[in-house]
């Protein structure tokens, strides 16, 4: 994972370098420029826009009592999308845009969601719920509150080398709100 990482982060910006060379040297210096600095002020705005809307989404499902899975990665996919709009280039400008437009977003969500179950399924990410320590994840009836003069959400053993949850994510339990 680590070499496809370093791969990314040295290929990427050697070809929108690349890129930004050519352009520049068919167009010009100052429209080259002109370019890169729209596209971050125009994406910046983009971002902010999903961003909030996005946010709005969470807040809702939220209050509607559900947990916000789509949303919150939505709002991850928004957050990406922006970073690589105000960054300079052609290329991670056209990746974030596509990050940005809600068909290409759903399109990346089900493709991650895809890879987390595929991780899933062969153990390279485990999941784990139910009941941690001495308070029930995501409280509940007879759960002690959550806050500096609570237990411990997860048990004591929690920070202090015991086991722990390494990676997870609710997809749907199925189970219908508490208090309906």
């Amino acid at each position: 994972m680590f070499g496809r990482l370093f791969l990314l982060f040295l290929v990427v910006p050697i070809l929108d370098l690349a890129l930004l060379i050519a352009v520049g040297g068919r167009i010009g210096f100052w429209p080259t420029f002109g370019i890169a600095v729209a596209s971050a002020l125009l994406g910046s705005w983009l971002a902010r826009r999903e961003g909030v809307a996005a946010w709005q989404r969470v807040q809702r499902k939220m209050t509607a009592g559900g947990v916000p899975g789509p949303e919150l990665i939505d709002g991850l996919l928004i957050l990406i999308a922006g970073t690589l709009l105000i960054t300079p280039g052609f290329l991670t400008d056209l990746v974030g845009l596509l990050g940005l437009f809600p068909p290409t977003r759903a399109v990346l969500r089900r493709t991650l969601r895809r890879r987390f179950e595929a991780a899933v399924q062969q153990g390279a990410v485990r999941v784990v719920s139910g009941s941690f320590g001495s308070a029930s994840f995501g409280g509940g009836a007879g759960a002690p509150p959550f806050g500096p003069h609570a237990a411990p959400p997860f048990g004591p053993h929690i920070g202090r080398g015991g086991p722990g949850i390494e990676d997870a994510e609710v997809i749907d339990d199925g189970a219908p709100p508490q208090g309906q």
